[in-house]
């Protein structure tokens, strides 16, 4: 009995030393998420005044460009899945995953070849397990990405679009990453990148009340939309990096925070069948006693007749 009181305690300090440390990531995950979410803040206006100001330079001109221009039988698409560096996530990267098979499988049925970009090395171990290409990936900054981060991901994208598909290139650019909608809610969402859809963004302008402004484009509309282009790509790759970092953070607390519980949990229910242990142990030692002593009275009595 004493040995398996033991072992119950060696549990219970086990457990107890586990929840320390998951208790302590949840409250840096919880420090991190007001972070993040200041920087989403922080990058928004620039990417909606970029994609104002490309839109206005699309419908002012008859400029034809990758940015703006769709391809009228497009046979080949990149996708960038962003998942994260690190697990004890709960499902956040296996939820970005699911989001771009379902992507994949989308333009597949639509004829469509698909070149796979990751950031995270989540995603590129779920991709290198099953032995699939990837064109290329980028690790080790997911859960805190720079505007140069986002520059360096952007660069072979922009390249693939201003590619022919005969060379390698590409007709669509797609992005899958993890919205953060609140500290409870982040969801897998996929949205193409490019080209841009012009009748979006000016149905959204017009629910706003805004009026797009007029420019004259100087040297000409191309060379301002070749400027634009890279900006483009990078605020929104950006601005996705720091969503997806927003949501790991957030999803790493919720999962830390559901570790915490279960751990306090589990050592109340050792605790219990501890006591419920020692109880025994004594009962049984008592028994033990009442019973000698009683052997012993026993004894007695028949050497005194």
């Amino acid at each position: 009995m004493g040995a398996q009181l033991r072992v119950y305690k060696r549990r219970i300090q086990a457990v107890t030393a586990t929840k320390k440390i998951t208790k302590a990531m949840e409250m840096i995950a919880a420090s991190r998420i007001v972070k993040a979410q200041r920087k989403v803040a922080a990058s928004q206006p620039y990417a909606t005044e970029l994609t104002r100001a490309v839109t206005a330079v699309a419908t002012g001109s008859n400029a034809k460009h990758p940015l703006t221009t769709e391809v009228d039988a497009p046979t080949r698409a990149a996708v960038l899945l962003v998942t994260s560096d690190r697990g004890l996530a709960g499902g956040y990267s296996s939820n970005a995953i699911k989001a771009a098979e379902r992507l994949r499988e989308r333009l597949a049925s639509e004829g469509k070849e698909v070149d796979t970009y990751i950031v995270g090395r989540k995603g590129v171990a779920y991709y290198g397990f099953r032995e699939r290409k990837v064109e290329d990936s980028w690790t080790g900054f997911t859960d805190n990405p720079a505007y140069s981060d986002a520059k360096s991901i952007a660069a072979p994208l922009i390249e693939a679009i201003q590619k022919d598909t005969a060379e390698g290139g590409v007709d669509e650019l797609h992005i899958v990453f993890t919205e953060f909608v609140s500290m409870m809610t982040q969801n897998a969402v996929d949205d193409r990148m490019l080209p841009l859809s012009l009748d979006e963004v000016a149905e959204e302008s017009t629910r706003k009340g805004e009026i797009l402004p007029l420019f004259e484009f100087e040297p000409s509309a191309e060379d301002v939309l070749d400027a634009l282009l890279p900006r483009y790509v990078e605020s929104r790759i950006y601005n996705a990096l720091l969503q997806a970092a927003a949501s790991e953070h957030a999803a790493r607390r919720r999962a830390m925070k559901s570790a915490t519980d279960n751990a306090g949990d589990l050592i109340k229910s050792l605790s219990r069948l501890a006591n419920a242990a020692r109880q025994a142990e004594i009962t049984q030692e008592i028994s033990e006693i009442v019973g000698g002593a009683s052997a012993l009275a026993d004894a007695t009595a028949g050497s005194d007749k």
